[in-house]
């Protein structure tokens, strides 16, 4: 069987966690490193919950690397009115496993040059703000050759999520967004977007969330016990796995109806910051031209997911 190698570069929140735990648990999936960046929680927290998580997946030796403490250049503002203020719903605990000597960036850059030396390009999978991956793309343009394609979980072709147009991932750090999709049109490196517009479609459910914790496996009974806890602090009986979804797209792409379209982000400081700006005119063609206007990137952007067999595939490679 040949592995899907793949690097995810998180937050790790609560879906953050559901995506570490799938990928680990994949059969076709070689996770070759995690990188953290300030997002969700603080990034010193996150690596704490990214290596408790890996512990509870059974994990084996993975490589994780503390990234950016902050946007570009603008303050951190995590997501603890969602995520919790451990950014792990109360459940992270402490871990054993050691981070990489090298920072996020330079651990990038090391495995992707790598990749580019094996002529085994890896895909990179995004499902946080994507500061880390901007200065990696601008600083080391060479790791270009190493990647397979960079899938990010952000952005949205219709409403936001923190704003009426702009999504969490997007807003917390738009100049990097901006950058990191501008590099990716510089370096030809193929780009999928996984936005709001599928996001919030593939659902796990309270009945879900019994059978995990049912098995006597620890990644079972975090995922359950997430789940649950999710559900009473929102007051429903289901949760998008959220950023587990991207990992789901790595392994089965033709559960994602695309559409390639230019893709812009609003980095100004009105109540659009953060919009990604989808241009889905049939002749994407501006009448006017401003100084600051910069070329769109062509990316495939996900407007329909096959929500059941995505929530499907996460379940069983869970409990599998």
């Amino acid at each position: 069987m040949r592995l899907t190698p793949i690097i995810i570069d998180c937050d790790t929140g609560i879906d953050d966690a559901f995506a570490l735990m799938f990928a680990v648990r994949h059969p076709e999936i070689d996770v070759r490193a995690v990188t953290c960046v300030a997002g969700n929680a603080a990034v010193d927290q996150v690596v704490a919950n990214t290596r408790y998580v890996l512990d509870a997946a059974g994990a084996g030796e993975i490589p994780v690397g503390r990234g950016a403490a902050a946007p570009l250049l603008v303050a951190a503002q995590d997501a603890g009115h969602f995520h919790g203020g451990d950014g792990l719903g109360g459940f992270s605990r402490p871990s054993d496993r050691r981070s990489s000597a090298l920072s996020a960036v330079d651990l990038l850059r090391h495995e992707l040059l790598a990749a580019v030396a094996t002529g085994e390009p890896i895909t990179v999978v995004a499902t946080a703000p994507m500061t880390n991956i901007a200065l990696l793309l601008r600083a080391h343009p060479e790791v270009a050759a190493g990647i397979e394609r960079l899938l990010f979980m952000g952005g949205s072709a219709s409403v936001g999520n923190v704003t009426a147009v702009a999504e969490f991932n997007v807003f917390h750090d738009p100049e990097a967004c901006a950058i990191a999709l501008a590099a990716a049109r510089d370096l030809d490196i193929p780009v999928t977007m996984y936005g709001l517009d599928v996001f919030e479609q593939v659902q796990v459910d309270r009945q879900d969330a019994a059978r995990l914790r049912n098995r006597l496996d620890p990644a079972c009974q975090l995922a359950g016990a997430l789940i649950s806890g999710q559900c009473d602090k929102l007051g429903g009986d289901s949760i998008t796995i959220g950023d587990a979804g991207t990992i789901c797209a790595v392994i089965d792409p033709d559960g994602l109806t695309t559409e390639r379209l230019g893709v812009r982000v609003e980095t100004g400081h009105g109540y659009s910051r953060g919009q990604t700006i989808v241009d889905r005119r049939g002749q994407p063609t501006d009448h006017v031209r401003v100084p600051q206007f910069v070329d769109p990137t062509f990316v495939d952007v996900a407007i329909a997911v096959d929500a059941r067999g995505y929530a499907d595939l996460w379940l069983e490679t869970l409990a599998g």
